[in-house]
């Protein structure tokens, strides 16, 4: 297997890498190109997901997985978040940016000519990225099949309200707790300005319901992070999309930070292995 991790991507909109990793079999054949977006508080090489793309890769498909330029990360260290100004300065739009930067290198690199087909680009989002892949396959017609894994439905119900709100734009910044690396990690009040401002482009519902191409919804039964009804609403505005509510599964797929295993969980593994026959269904 071809794997080249932590390539530095050039973002057309700001200075900061957009760190990518690319796994596939080189056997010069044109592979689709699936394309996978870590959630809020993720990262490329969070639990599980490097085995989720060797095996993606492993069954001839063009795997790329990156970090958002501002999700904490930096080229150095891609894991965690040593990067916390940057992570403060992040917007969705950002992110959508990021990953058309991500769909215009991959198609376009002549390392990448004969083993990938840019006709044929998949994308899948975990948790907020699902959010975020969402909305950009319902306005890149380059993209031909969408599967979110545990995907938000609606951006703006996510933010605080009525007091809190107003501290937050009072105080220009508030902080969350990350139990696992005990960072205080800032938000900054210009995130909820920018989404308000673009708060059309960025409406989940009205991006699904503009899609025109196969669309895969993955649940956890047990998910307490983005609750199952957000999937059934996400079906309910698409009714051509396909829903798959995996029973015993909660938001991380049944994924840990560190994952210690030479193998995927078990719900991981029933992700992957659905996502995969959906690439691959005509």
């Amino acid at each position: 297997m071809q794997k080249t991790i932590n390539i530095p991507v050039k973002s057309t909109h700001h200075n900061k890498p957009i760190v990518t990793d690319v796994f596939y079999l080189k056997n010069n054949t044109k592979k689709p190109i699936v394309i996978f977006c870590h959630g809020y508080k993720g990262y490329k090489d969070w639990g599980a997901w490097n085995l989720a793309a060797e095996t993606f890769a492993n069954n001839n498909l063009f795997f790329v997985k990156f970090n958002f330029s501002h999700n904490g990360g930096t080229l150095e260290n891609a894991i965690d978040f040593p990067d916390l100004v940057a992570f403060g300065d992040n917007t969705f739009i950002k992110e959508l940016n990021d990953l058309e930067n991500i769909i215009d290198w991959v198609t376009a690199n002549p390392d990448f000519k004969n083993e990938s087909d840019a006709e044929n680009i998949i994308l899948i989002g975990h948790s907020r990225g699902g959010g975020i892949v969402t909305i950009k396959a319902s306005e890149n017609n380059k993209i031909t099949k969408l599967i979110t894994w545990a995907g938000v439905s609606d951006f703006g119900a996510r933010f605080p309200k009525g007091e809190q709100l107003e501290a937050w734009k009072n105080q220009g910044i508030s902080y969350i707790l990350n139990t696992r690396t005990h960072q205080k990690m800032p938000h900054l009040y210009q995130f909820y300005e920018n989404f308000k401002e673009n708060e059309e482009r960025l409406t989940i519902k009205k991006a699904v319901e503009n899609l025109n191409i196969p669309q895969l919804i993955i649940y956890g039964e047990i998910d307490e992070v983005v609750l199952p009804a957000e999937a059934k609403n996400i079906h309910l505005w698409n009714p051509k999309s396909k829903l798959y509510i995996v029973e015993g599964m909660n938001h991380p797929l049944g994924c840990s930070q560190p994952w210690g295993s030479s193998t995927m969980p078990f719900h991981l593994e029933k992700v992957v292995k659905k996502s995969i026959e959906f690439v691959f269904n005509k």
